[in-house]
């Protein structure tokens, strides 16, 4: 398999927002995101943005109907809080993670637990959060790794 391209992952996601402009600076202050890119379009649209968090990248977007892909590009908040993607992403602290998130009014739908998948697995500490734009969250701390 070739590398990827310079400071890109193999995978990257992305999600899209009513208010991308909102979510970027959300996501930075409740989730610890870092912004590298944010390309602005006629008005103030954002038509490229990349945030950082380690070696993971998302991208986040304004909404658009019908692409010239045929799809609508849309957020949970525009279907009816319906959600086709959960993004999980590992921290260094797990509680603290979801303190800085709670407080930055991120919804917590489930608190930080261990998951124990016993011995020839792993356990995780994790919890699981929703964003304002009701973008479904989940961030873990390894506890245990699977054993040799």
């Amino acid at each position: 398999m070739k590398p990827t391209p310079p400071d890109w992952p193999r995978l990257s996601a992305c999600v899209y927002c009513r208010d991308p402009h909102r979510m970027i600076d959300w996501l930075c202050r409740a989730f610890g995101f870092e912004l590298r890119l944010k390309v602005e379009g006629d008005g103030g649209s954002v038509e490229h943005s990349e945030l950082s968090f380690g070696e993971a990248v998302v991208m986040v977007g304004g909404e658009r109907r019908g692409t010239r892909w045929g799809l609508d590009l849309l957020g949970p908040a525009s279907v009816g809080g319906a959600n086709t993607q959960g993004l999980m992403l590992y921290v260094d602290d797990v509680d603290a993670h979801c303190a800085r998130a709670r407080a930055a009014g991120a919804v917590v739908v489930e608190e930080p637990a261990v998951h124990d998948y016993g011995d020839d697995y792993w356990a995780d500490r994790s919890y699981g959060a929703r964003d304002p734009e009701g973008h479904f969250w989940w961030f873990s701390q390894r506890l245990r790794s699977r054993s040799a």
